[in-house]
This record gives C-alpha cells, sequence and structure tokens, in this order.
C-alpha cells in the first residue's frame, strides 16, 4: 500500500494524479485535519506532524509515503526519510525547475504558504534549479483555509488572487508555480486572472510519475483506496465531490 499525507485536502490533487498513474495500486490518504493549515506553523510543529503520519502509515502497512503537501515537505521530508530509512519517500517541492526552463520573460512567481515563503528549503530550491530566472515569491495566507472550508466561491477570497497576482504579471512574471497543493483547486481562479499572461506549473504529475518509479510490486495491488483523517474524516468524504475528484469516491474500500 501506497501511503499519501497532506495538512488537509489540497494533497487529494496529489492522489488524484497518482491514482491516473498507478491505477491498480492500493492507497491510503491521510489528512492532518485537526491540525490544518501548517503554512502557519513552526517549522518543529510540522516535523512532529510529519513524524507522528508517517509513523502511523508505515504501522498500518505501507511500503511508499508521498508528502503531499509543500510545507510538510520543506519542514520535514528529510527527518522523515530519515526516520523510515528502508521506505521511500517521495516529496512535493515548488517546480521552480520547469518554470525556469521555461520561462520567456526570464521572471517566474512561487505562491506559497507563509512557511514555505519563508523555508530554506525554498531558498536552495531557487539557488540550485532558478538559473538566470528571477524569483518572485508571494506568501499567500488563508488560501489554503478557503479550500478547506471549500470556500472556493467566495467572492473575498478572488478579490485577494487578484490582488496578489496582478503585480506579479505586472512585473513580468510569464510562469506562476503552485507552491502549495490546495492551490491546484483555485486554478480556475487563477486563470481568471492570468488568462494568456502567464501559465500555472503543478508539479503533480511530475509527482506521480516520480512515485511510479519507485513503486514496484505496489503498482499491482487491487486499486483500493482509504481516506482518513485526524478530525472530521465525514467532510473529506464529502469534499470529494465539490473538488470534481467524484471518481475517487467509487474506489473507497473497493477492489478495482
Amino acid at each position: 500500500m501506497i501511503g499519501v499525507f497532506d495538512s488537509g485536502l489540497g494533497g487529494l490533487s496529489v492522489l488524484a494524479a497518482l491514482i491516473d498513474a498507478l491505477p491498480r495500486a492500493d492507497f491510503s490518504y491521510y489528512a492532518d485535519t485537526a491540525h490544518v493549515p501548517y503554512g502557519s506553523k513552526s517549522e518543529e510543529q510540522i516535523q512532529d506532524r510529519v513524524l507522528a503520519i508517517g509513523e502511523h502509515l508505515v504501522a498500518d502497512g505501507c511500503k511508499l509515503l508521498v508528502v503531499a503537501c509543500n510545507t510538510a515537505t520543506a519542514a520535514a521530508v528529510q527527518a522523515l526519510r530519515a526516520a523510515h530509512p528502508g521506505i521511500p519517500v517521495v516529496g512535493v517541492e515548488p517546480g521552480i525547475k520547469p518554470a525556469a526552463q521555461d520561462t520567456r520573460s526570464g521572471r517566474i512567481a512561487v505562491l506559497a504558504t507563509e512557511a514555505t515563503a519563508r523555508s530554506a528549503r525554498l531558498r536552495h530550491l531557487i539557488r540550485d534549479h532558478a538559473g538566470r530566472a528571477d524569483v518572485l515569491i508571494e506568501p499567500c495566507p488563508g488560501w489554503a483555509t478557503h479550500v478547506e472550508m471549500l470556500q472556493l466561491d467566495d467572492p473575498a477570497l478572488a478579490v485577494d488572487v487578484r490582488a496578489r497576482i496582478e503585480p506579479l504579471l505586472e512585473q513580468g512574471a510569464d510562469r506562476i508555480v503552485l507552491g502549495c497543493t490546495h492551490y491546484s483547486f483555485l486554478a480556475p481562479l487563477l486563470t481568471e486572472v492570468i488568462g494568456t499572461r502567464a501559465q500555472l506549473v503543478d508539479v503533480a504529475d511530475a509527482v506521480a510519475r516520480q512515485t511510479r518509479r519507485l513503486a514496484g510490486d505496489l503498482a499491482h495491488g487491487t486499486g483500493r483506496l482509504q481516506l482518513h483523517a485526524s478530525a472530521h474524516p465525514e467532510r473529506l468524504h464529502a469534499a470529494l465531490p465539490r473538488l470534481n475528484l467524484g471518481r475517487l469516491a467509487a474506489r473507497l474500500g473497493q477492489a478495482q
């Protein structure tokens, strides 16, 4: 079984890509909804939660872990790998490298939680993979919470999205990196503002390809999906159709 986890609903965007890439694999998804959002928490708090969730998933039989959260990856993926040296761990990091390679203007932007925006791991990604591109980092407090609350049509969110994106476009950014898995569910709002002036960069498919490379025999399961949450698990199930992921509901507890 492959374990996938996030602070909440955001990692479902990665889970969907994983299931597309590994349709016969068995997945266990864990949403840490009792502690969402991670973006406003300290690195120590995030590490504590990541290590606890990793321990839980491994004890439940998971042989490969996917940290489907940029903030958790930035703060704790190294600690998680050290805690489970015999288990492959795939993290999710902002697509700095593809954005920098594809930019025509020489300027890219990264939308991130507050914790990711200030993380050393993001600075290292920019140093190692941005090349000569100029990188604008835009913290987006509250966006993940709007997704968690399924408030995707909130007018206040639309106003905030425009207020944060327009200055990035005016500064010439032509690649907008989604630095939080929750933000994938805001793509319609973002696209409405961006139009043809820039392209969104999401890494869910790249994470799925890496997981498929590491999966081995785990790719050949029964196609089951389990959903777990540290609080209000019923909301996790109810969110699937609201996030246009109703196709995942058919897999719950069933062999395909």
